[in-house]
């Protein structure tokens, strides 16, 4: 089983969507994806509401979803930590301990075709920001999706 994680700074916007749409793209039976925070403010609280309610309205339920810290054993539980912005991808890497958890970090936009590779935090936005973060995280689900299912075969 491929383990993958979402990160974001508080795990209430973007990392929870990342994670819903990645979960949408790809078989639990094969894959395990989970997301979490560099930040632990909100540690046990569901997403932000405007999260919840751009993934519903694209058929996704991401309410079941708790907020958590990102921990050191995450590097050992997971096969791929992505980040959703520049600090964040900052941070996981100040964290690692050695070379190989470095590794495993990536930007979640990298492969798509964009100047910009940083989802911006839609938390101090309105409906659009979160619809425009929703639509950048599904691109780049996709591709990863993709990714990963072709090397199934």
């Amino acid at each position: 089983m491929t383990k993958i994680l979402m990160v974001c700074l508080g795990n209430i916007c973007r990392s929870p969507l990342a994670e819903g749409i990645l979960k949408s793209k790809l078989s639990n039976k094969l894959y395990q994806i989970d997301s979490a925070g560099t930040a632990g403010w909100h540690q046990g609280k569901q997403p932000d509401t405007r999260s919840i309610a751009v993934a519903k309205k694209n058929g996704i339920d991401i309410s079941d979803q708790r907020s958590r810290k990102f921990s050191l054993s995450d590097f050992t539980n997971f096969d791929v930590i992505f980040a959703m912005d520049s600090n964040n991808y900052d941070d996981l890497i100040a964290l690692s301990r050695n070379l190989e958890e470095a590794s495993k970090v990536k930007m979640i936009l990298d492969d798509v075709a964009l100047t910009d590779k940083n989802v911006p935090d839609p938390y101090y936005g309105g409906e659009q920001r979160f619809e425009y973060v929703y639509s950048l995280l599904d691109s780049a689900c996709s591709i990863i999706a993709e990714k990963y299912r072709n090397n199934e075969r």
